[in-house]
């Protein structure tokens, strides 16, 4: 949209701050139920995290840059909004190489359960692991079905929740002890260990055994998505959802005003001013209920109120363009379908325990763990023409376990360090150098380019570039939280954005919960 447009007139039910995904959801929600809503987005575009671009010069590529798998989205959502929105399953849940007696070779899981079987008696030599991965699986299946409804109603309490769940050992398991018990108890394989124990890390900086349960929140919201815990791919890449959603609310009559930014929210908890700025200058306007799909920080620092514990993130983000899928040196596994799922690195259980110790020391972790896949492979439709045709294919990286403090020294230095070594722990398992398959953008560049979290911190204002606002929290209610989980100590102010209970991922939740408690109070 425009970066011109603005508020329309002075006063309206409701105004947003952030033009991300949950904002729009927001947006969406309450201007189709006849309320005037505006939008005021700092950036130029809306979309926050969840946009795509075209990271590289004079390349037809555009990428999920961001944010770039979608589980947490409840159809629900996509139903009540009419969304234009489709997802794609991946064939392959993920692959996991590893060299075992001087021989590459790997764990493959996906392509039906007969092979999935296979592979794990493969690389464990008997049948104990898959056996003990199933009944995981199969009891956190059960739990994702009783949990992810409860997601988009008002807070259950513990106990409520407790009992939905109706299972003490997934309860014990998932919400009172560390969840690295459990996955010592059930695994012998060090590698099995470690595939299961990264859905616990991403995006949390946490050892498996940590008190605070950091890790078990994280693997929560990991495995309930959707009921099932699939993270499926976004046909057009992740902008697909924010332009669909900015769409829907346009046209329900809401207002995206881009390039204003909020400086300052005064309210009595009935009627509220919200200052913004603008290239041209700064104006006011007024609404009954703000909604502030920005951090816990950033809400503090409007309303003046004492800000929250500082958050942390822990990631490196990698976009890539590939001329060609890199061979592998464990040669019984096609690289389309190794690449097709989530390609594990360095992510054994004992690796992933040193990598945070190291990074805990204030080092960075010698072997970096991290995670690929290849949007591309599932939906070619985010290239143009002539790169499909030519093979060509994306990857994106995430790793883990690198905390924002390790960059204060010099953000662009150990970014570059970080990037050498976490490629050289791929590297270790193809069969020729990734260089080799980078493409290069019109200026002759290789398409690669990398964001710590002091980068997200500064593009996007993520707090200490945590992709969550801050640590995820338990589905439940607590003191404090409120009917829905994002009510704050203003009555008229509430927390849309990932910050808010049940907040982070991409998921449309905290927005869907906000419009929810604007849209109750009213009827109320």
């Amino acid at each position: 949209m425009p970066a011109h447009e603005g508020p329309g007139h002075r006063t309206y039910d409701a105004v947003i701050v952030g033009g991300g995904h949950n904002g729009l959801v927001a947006a969406a929600y309450l201007a189709r139920a006849g309320r005037s809503v505006l939008v005021l987005e700092r950036l130029g575009t809306t979309g926050g995290a969840a946009v795509s671009t075209r990271p590289f010069a004079g390349v037809d590529a555009r990428l999920s840059r961001y944010s770039y798998l979608v589980s947490l989205l409840p159809k629900k959502i996509v139903r009540d909004l009419g969304l234009d929105f489709r997802i794609r399953g991946r064939t392959i849940s993920s692959y996991t190489p590893v060299e075992r007696d001087g021989r590459p070779t790997g764990l493959l899981v996906g392509g039906g359960e007969r092979r999935t079987r296979d592979a794990f008696a493969r690389l464990t030599g008997g049948d104990r692991e898959y056996a003990a991965w199933q009944r995981l699986y199969g009891m956190t299946g059960r739990l994702a079905q009783r949990v992810f409804p409860t997601l988009t109603e008002p807070l259950p309490t513990r106990d409520e929740l407790r009992r939905r769940v109706d299972d003490e050992d997934a309860w014990r398991m998932l919400f009172e002890e560390p969840i690295g018990v459990a996955i010592e108890e059930n695994f012998t394989d060090d590698l099995v260990r470690g595939v299961v124990l990264t859905d616990a890390l991403i995006g949390t900086f946490a050892d498996a055994h940590d008190v605070s349960l950091a890790q078990n929140r994280c693997f929560l919201y990991h495995v309930i998505g959707g009921g099932t815990g699939a993270w499926d791919v976004p046909v057009g890449g992740m902008g697909a959802l924010t332009d669909a959603l900015a769409t829907t609310a346009r046209e329900a009559g809401a207002v995206l005003a881009t390039g204003h930014e909020a400086l300052r929210i005064d309210t009595d908890g009935r009627a509220a001013e919200i200052t913004y700025r603008t290239a041209d200058g700064e104006g006011v306007v007024a609404a009954r209920h703000v909604l502030v799909g920005a951090s816990p920080q950033q809400l503090a620092a409007l309303t003046g109120d004492e800000p929250p514990a500082p958050a942390e993130g822990a990631q490196l983000k990698v976009n890539m363009l590939l001329k060609r899928l890199p061979r592998l040196r464990d040669t019984s596994v096609d690289p389309r379908e190794a690449f097709a799922g989530t390609f594990h690195i360095a992510e054994g259980y004992d690796q992933l325990a040193t990598a945070h110790a190291q990074a805990t020391a204030g080092s960075l972790p010698a072997a970096p763990p991290s995670e690929i896949y290849c949007h591309s492979l599932t939906d070619p439709s985010i290239l143009g023409r002539d790169l499909v045709e030519d093979g060509y294919q994306t990857l994106t990286l995430f790793g883990l376990h690198t905390p924002a403090r390790l960059f204060e020294r010099d953000n662009d230095a150990v970014r570059d360090e970080l990037l050498k070594a976490t490629l050289a722990q791929l590297d270790a398992h193809l069969a020729e150098p990734l260089a080799d398959c980078l493409a290069t953008d019109a200026d002759g560049r290789p398409c690669i380019e990398a964001k710590t979290p002091l980068d997200l911190e500064r593009d996007l204002r993520l707090p200490g570039g945590n992709i969550f606002h801050r640590e995820l929290s338990w589905p439940y209610a607590q003191d404090g939280t409120g009917r829905w989980g994002v009510e704050t100590r203003h009555a008229n102010v509430l927390l849309c954005g990932a910050g808010a209970v049940r907040g982070g991922g991409v998921s449309g939740v905290p927005g869907h919960n906000a419009a929810m408690a604007v849209l109750e109070g009213d009827a109320g």
